[in-house]
């Protein structure tokens, strides 16, 4: 009996329909003495039936976990090569596991994946994914950590120096391929060594699986140091404020200035533009440190005119002066008991998730009516209650690209928020309710 050179794992669960011909294409392979060893994951269906008219060795794993399974075969396998092969990728000939296993020879040399093909009624996506990543050109991939354990094969004796990561839940095989090669080791393309594979390998474009993936690729930080790409320091970050009138009064003192101190408090905010109508308050806002580089129209005033369209003109004039901000914040004077640093920590949101606007929210807890009629009943537990309402007040503080109030579409485009649920940072001070709430304002800042 020939001494056996190579151990190949199939891992399954309920693959009742490839386990067949993928074995029987595993059974046809020439010039290499191997075993079979089959991990399987609970099947509920006939797979382990059709395995054992196989003469393969059978190992049962509850709790699955695919670098764990390969952990499990690996130890029980009797060869110094292992070859990973999924259920459903059928090799494509009966050469397939010596056009494989030849690679395995030199010393630095520590794994080898090959091709993969579509079936014909492989979905377009996979169609698509596998005639992309796997082309005709054999490589040696001394910094490249991409590895397909689908079809793949890596010496015994690496493994017992670098296992398989146990708990990871998918892309155990890049995982193990970024230590290796950190080590040293080079990884081989083989083009010869080919199979079909039914999915491809991003799952016929699974969501889910994914985000979770990106996760895992992104812990290995396979894309390198990317903080400097948009490093906030260096960005031409704005405050804007825009005001109606004579600022608002607490204590004989205008909250604008609360205002301005509070965005210049910000590590990465460079100049402060007060958008003003009146002479007096644009005054109080240089004295403050603020610029007031233009008085706005008073029609931009009226009742009936929106915010988004005062900002949008105080835009067009900072940009006419060749003011190009990357981003502003945008406050209002009547949020005097906003959180502190909230500014900060938004931008920092908005650069790490790609947003063109960030809106501060909170959930409304109460019952909400429109024209006398409930919309959302308030008296339901939070629990069991299905909506899930969210208040937002642009004026606490929202960041905005400057594409987005150029072209009024501040709720168009990748929209974020960022959940506050400080009830003081809601308190809006009017000219109505500014002497009841001097009070507050008295005690709130007593002793600060």
């Amino acid at each position: 009996m020939k001494k056996i050179t190579t151990s190949i794992i199939v891992r399954t669960k309920n693959e009742e329909k490839w386990i067949d011909i993928c074995l029987g294409k595993i059974f046809e392979q020439k010039k290499i003495s191997f075993e079979v060893i089959v991990v399987d994951n609970n099947s509920k269906d006939r797979t382990l039936d059709k395995a054992k008219k196989y003469p393969v060795r059978i190992f049962k794993i509850k709790k699955f976990l695919p670098g764990k399974a390969i952990n499990l075969g690996t130890k029980k396998a009797l060869g110094q090569y292992i070859v990973c092969l999924s259920a459903h990728c059928i090799p494509e000939n009966n050469l397939w596991l010596f056009n494989l296993i030849k690679n395995l020879k030199g010393k630095k040399v520590a794994a080898v994946y090959g091709k993969q093909k579509p079936l014909p009624y492989s979905s377009s996506f996979d169609k698509r994914d596998l005639y992309n990543t796997f082309g005709d050109d054999k490589r040696i991939q001394k910094n490249d950590t991409f590895f397909h354990n689908a079809n793949s094969a890596f010496k015994k004796s690496i493994w017992r120096k670098y296992s398989f990561d146990n708990k990871t839940p998918h892309i155990e095989d890049r995982i193990w391929a970024s230590l290796v090669i950190k080590k040293k080791y080079n990884i081989i393309y083989e083009p010869a060594a080919s199979v079909f594979h039914w999915h491809g390998i991003n799952q016929d474009m699974n969501k889910d699986r994914c985000e979770k993936v990106v996760r895992i690729l992104e812990g290995l930080n396979l894309n390198g140091d990317t903080k400097n790409i948009h490093d906030l320091k260096k960005l031409n970050i704005i405050g804007m404020i825009p005001l109606r009138g004579k600022s608002l009064k607490i204590n004989d003192k205008e909250i604008i200035e609360k205002t301005i101190q509070y965005l210049k408090s910000s590590k990465y905010i460079k100049k402060i533009y007060v958008s003003t109508d009146n002479k007096l308050t644009g005054e109080i806002s240089k004295r403050h440190g603020a610029l007031v580089p233009f008085l706005r129209p008073k029609q931009l005033s009226e009742p009936h005119v929106d915010i988004i369209s005062i900002i949008k003109y105080s835009l067009e004039k900072l940009e006419k002066k060749n003011i190009l901000p990357d981003l502003v914040v945008l406050m209002t004077e009547n949020f005097p008991f906003r959180k502190k640093g909230i500014h900060d920590k938004m931008l920092k949101k908005l650069i790490d998730n790609d947003y063109d606007s960030l809106f501060v929210v909170k959930r409304e807890k109460g019952s909400i009516f429109s024209n006398n009629k409930l919309l959302v009943d308030g008296t339901v537990p939070k629990k069991i209650r299905d909506n899930n309402i969210l208040i937002s007040r642009i004026g606490i503080c929202t960041i905005l690209r400057p594409n987005k109030i150029r072209y009024g579409s501040i709720l168009e485009g990748k929209v974020g928020v960022f959940s506050l649920e400080d009830e003081l940072s809601f308190l809006e001070v009017e000219k109505k309710n500014s002497l009841n709430i001097s009070k507050a304002m008295k005690w709130l800042t007593k002793g600060s």
